[in-house]
């Protein structure tokens, strides 16, 4: 098996301002025909900001597509053209008015590789500076809070957080701390 397939056409169903909706016509690599839908996402970066109490700082926003509030660590989508780490530190500074010296980088997540081509760069750092005013975009509203490490690793493990981003940042900073890297 070589594991590939070539796409033959493309047609564009949707272009918003943030996601791209296209169908298109494929060819397997036995020669078979076959249709993929693609949400096509500019991709976005989180940040697990770990405090001197070795607190981990979330914010509660409400999630349109799930009408509810979800539990994240903070986040946020790439401009175009953005360098991720700058945003990342922006999206830091915005949603929780924390800054860090350093940051180390904890990888890339493909959320949902079935049907979106959205990766998410995740980071993880301790704050220097803390208590800033939020500055958030006009269309934002997001209360911060502040968690122990072990108990946002229980809440991770007790499915008290669906986010997958938030999981794989807590988790991952846990390891870290726990081999004295962070």
């Amino acid at each position: 098996m070589k594991l590939y397939e070539t796409t033959k056409h493309e047609e564009v169903l949707y272009e918003g301002r943030i996601i791209r909706v296209h169908v298109d016509d494929i060819e397997l690599e036995n020669g078979m025909p076959a249709k993929r839908e693609v949400v096509d996402h500019p991709g976005g970066v989180s940040v697990a900001i770990l405090t001197e109490e070795n607190e981990l700082i979330f914010v509660r926003q409400f999630r349109y597509p799930y009408k509810k509030v979800l539990l994240e660590l903070p986040a946020g989508k790439l401009e175009p053209g953005e360098d991720p780490f700058e945003a990342v530190k922006r999206e830091q500074r915005e949603e929780t008015g924390t800054t860090a010296e350093s940051y180390i980088s904890l990888g890339e997540v493909y959320p949902t590789p079935g049907y979106c081509g959205e990766i998410i760069r995740l980071w993880a750092c301790r704050a220097a500076t803390q208590g800033a005013a939020l500055q958030l975009d006009e269309d934002e509203f997001l209360a911060t809070e502040r968690i122990p490490l072990d108990k946002a690793v229980q809440m991770v493990l007790n499915n008290e957080i669906p986010d997958g981003k938030t999981q794989i940042g807590i988790l991952k900073t846990a390891k870290l701390v726990e081999q004295g890297i962070l």
